[in-house]
């Protein structure tokens, strides 16, 4: 079945990482030269689902997938910022990067596309997850090579509704990040350096609906960054126990930091509202599943736990809702 049709994006495929980046036949729009790299997959590669996860929000001022089939992203790297453009050319994959950063990017390339992930490693014991993994053979599991991107707005993601955390992050790089370096398709920019994030008035955290803990947690995290962006050399669980040495950072938080950063296969998000219950529901219909159930239910997939659960998401098989939405509060608005 696999290549047979599209899965329609929904909002669980869309939790996934499932963005929807258009067919590469469409005319490109001409782009300004840039440090150029190509590099040839050993197999399939899907940009929207590897590069999904780094998208936090349609609106994201860092991330676009634009007609062309090219997806660009700004970032803060050890040498400075830096914009990139993915697109795909038959079997290539083809990067174009402009600014201080865009040699590191360009060098970092092949990760940020899963290089570095070996999905044979899955052996799917579900029927569900063996449909999916047969039907999504493009998705890679990314290694950014960078920590604190994926942890800041992880934080801002804490114990609040996805609408409300995108609208944080919007708010906060447009008005403190710098303008994206390149030919970039719309304005875009790059998230504030550490020093940046610091420096925000207590006044603008709460226009932009973070409160006191996340934004203390947020500037906790940002005095030390030098020594967590350290944390992205050592394995996933030593880098997560350095990351939950910050107060306020938790198995959550470090849980969606380094299956970003480091691209870790088995780091499970524990603590998640939702996930228990639409992985109990896929795999045994039991939609009211705690964490420890939805380990037990994952055992078999140790290893590749972080992988069945992202299979599940992208299944788009989830409990039928039976509450109202958990409310969006606005607390700039006090």
């Amino acid at each position: 079945m696999a290549g047979r049709f599209a899965p329609r994006p929904t909002r669980t495929t869309v939790r996934g990482g499932h963005v929807a980046v258009p067919s590469a036949g469409v005319p490109r729009q001409a782009t300004a030269p840039g440090r150029q790299r190509t590099w040839v997959p050993d197999g399939p590669l899907d940009l929207g689902l590897v590069l999904g996860p780094l998208r936090r929000g349609p609106g994201d001022p860092t991330f676009r997938a634009t007609p062309d089939g090219s997806v660009w992203r700004a970032g803060r790297t050890p040498l400075g910022p830096g914009t990139l453009r993915v697109f795909a050319r038959g079997r290539e994959v083809c990067g174009q990067a402009w600014g201080p950063g865009a040699e590191w990017l360009l060098e970092q390339l092949p990760d940020l596309l899963g290089a570095a992930d070996d999905p044979s490693l899955f052996v799917p014991r579900h029927r569900l997850l063996a449909l999916t993994h047969h039907r999504r053979p493009g998705l890679r599991l990314t290694r950014t090579g960078l920590v604190l991107e994926s942890l800041i707005p992880s934080i801002l993601e804490q114990k609040v509704t996805t609408v409300e955390a995108y609208a944080a992050w919007r708010t906060l790089v447009r008005k403190y990040g710098e303008p994206a370096p390149g030919p970039v398709p719309v304005r875009m920019y790059v998230m504030p350096a550490p020093r940046t994030w610091a420096l925000i008035p207590s006044w603008d955290w709460h226009r932009a609906g973070v409160d006191d803990k996340r934004a203390a947690t947020v500037l906790r995290a940002v005095r030390v960054a030098a020594r967590l962006e350290e944390a992205v050399r050592m394995p996933p669980a030593a880098a997560r126990e350095r990351l939950e040495l910050v107060s306020g950072i938790g198995p959550w938080t470090s849980a969606e930091t380094v299956q970003r950063s480091h691209g870790a296969a088995d780091a499970v998000t524990i603590g998640d509202l939702h996930l228990p219950g639409i992985v109990g529901f896929a795999l045994a219909g039991d939609r009211h599943a705690d964490d420890a159930a939805m380990l037990r239910l994952l055992e078999p997939y140790a290893g590749q736990r972080h992988r069945a659960a992202r299979l599940i998401l992208l299944s788009g098989r989830v409990p039928p809702r039976r509450a109202p939405r958990m409310p969006i509060g606005d607390i700039g608005r006090l």
